[in-house]
């Protein structure tokens, strides 16, 4: 099972605390404590190691440079319109919001959507409520990054942290070029995607679907 790059620094702090456990458990008399420590260890490893996944993925035959591929795996919790805020990126056009959450045992590596220019890119240091709450979107800390095609499509996602999530990574930087599926990113420990698009796109997904990053399809763009 592949690691992610982003997640590796985390990985070893985890071994080398479950090392220290370990150890620690050969000074312990009582068999029951080390039998909960070793329990203890395996789990946090377990997890540790599920959570930094990193899947190969492939993207969906016949993809064309309209489609928008989900940039997250997890599930459709939100599908509505949404306030234009973005005037200098999008222009005086009306949005449509679509948001995926991640819950913690999601594979939590990010990837563009589409293929463009990175034009735009925020980030906003916010609080950290539970990402479901969809008041998160506006009030969490989180990464915006805004992609132009060479068609001139354009789209806007955000890397929202959620409660239990408290370190976005995003390597990117502005003018640099991405394809559909590549990897850039994660948000560790549970967290939300929200996707904006102009109001005219095709939906491709409706509430309650789940989604596989660089494999589904989010919606086709005009």
């Amino acid at each position: 099972m592949k690691i992610t790059e982003y997640g590796k620094d985390t990985v070893r702090r985890v071994l080398a605390v479950s090392l220290i456990l370990i150890v620690s458990s050969f000074f312990i008399q009582i068999m029951e404590i080390r039998f909960i420590l070793a329990i203890i260890v395996v789990i946090l490893l377990i997890f540790t190691l599920y959570f930094f996944r990193d899947p190969v993925r492939t993207l969906p035959p016949g993809i064309s440079e309209k489609m928008v591929i989900s940039p997250a795996d997890g599930k459709i919790v939100l599908i509505e319109e949404t306030e234009n805020k973005y005037f200098d990126f999008f222009g005086n056009v009306s949005l449509k919001q679509v948001s995926i959450f991640l819950s913690p045992f999601n594979v939590h590596v990010n990837c563009f959507p589409l293929n463009g220019t990175l034009k735009y890119y925020n980030y906003i240091k916010g609080n950290y409520i539970v990402a479901f709450d969809h008041k998160s979107s506006e009030r969490n800390e989180r990464t915006e990054l805004g992609i132009e095609t060479p068609e001139g499509r354009k789209l806007i996602f955000k890397q929202i942290a959620g409660f239990v999530a408290r370190r976005i990574v995003c390597k990117v930087r502005l003018g640099e070029e991405f394809k559909a599926g590549d990897k850039f990113g994660m948000i560790k420990f549970g967290s939300r995607i929200d996707i904006l698009i102009p109001s005219v796109t095709e939906i491709r997904v409706k509430i309650g679907d789940k989604v596989k990053a660089g494999e589904s399809i989010i919606a086709v763009l005009s």
